[in-house]
């Protein structure tokens, strides 16, 4: 059995768009899961409905401790063709972390090989810390490349909770791509994190399905980053 899961750094706020909840609704629901840490990671540009990129010049009038839960401010960023994302870097450099995912909304499969690349690439700037959902082969991934990438550039690769609750075939092998996923960073010793997606205040903190999938694959508690806030923040680097 693993220790505690006391941190969730992939959640979002109202504020994305398709989310339902506030930023002191999400820190109380923390507090109530008994975490220690939570990350707002709003949706960057390329999400129907979710911020302007000014949402987040102000992040800082928000206090960074709420309900007794410490809050680090993020974006999930969208990896666009040919390796870009879809937040500039005057934006980026006001948040304490980026995640980068690929969104149907705004990418179209380029073939496991491009698609791969294209994460790749982005995964090279310094403020990506984690990659989103890294499991789905509707844009299908060479996990041989994409592990050591993430090794190298000091990224964690997630395990997203909410792959396991979606309806079936949203997320097209997820299980067999974590499989895979799993192994090769056992292999190669690289991190990961465990993340809810939440999109509402009753799914913080949720990671049930994830941690009994990483119990079933054996996988080493010494390479996920959930289980303690400090071995968080020097992962990202972050200090107050």
């Amino acid at each position: 059995m693993y220790n505690k899961f006391i941190l969730d750094m992939h959640t979002h706020t109202l504020a994305s768009g398709h989310a339902y909840g506030t930023i002191r609704e999400m820190a109380q629901a923390a507090a109530e899961k008994g975490l220690e840490l939570l990350g707002i990671s709003e949706h960057a540009p390329g999400i129907p409905g979710t911020v302007d990129p000014f949402y987040y010049c102000n992040l800082s009038v928000v206090p960074r401790s709420l309900y007794g839960v410490e809050v680090l401010f993020g974006s999930e960023v969208n990896v666009l063709a040919g390796g870009h994302l879809s937040l500039d870097d005057e934006w980026l450099d006001k948040l304490d972390y980026a995640i980068a995912g690929i969104h149907a909304t705004c990418y179209e499969d380029a073939g496991r090989e491009a698609n791969t690349d294209n994460l790749i690439a982005c995964m090279r700037h310094p403020k990506i810390k984690f990659v989103s959902h890294p499991d789905d082969d509707h844009t299908p991934l060479d996990y041989e490349r994409l592990v050591p990438a993430a090794k190298e550039n000091g990224v964690a690769l997630e395990v997203n909770n909410s792959s396991f609750l979606k309806r079936e075939g949203f997320r097209l092998n997820y299980r067999e791509n974590y499989r895979r996923m799993l192994a090769l960073c056992k292999q190669h010793h690289a991190p990961i994190i465990v993340n809810s997606d939440a999109h509402d205040p009753s799914a913080v903190g949720g990671f049930d399905e994830a941690r009994k999938f990483l119990q079933e694959q054996d996988f080493p508690e010494e390479l996920i980053l959930n289980v303690a806030a400090d071995r968080l923040k020097r992962f990202i680097s972050w200090q107050a």
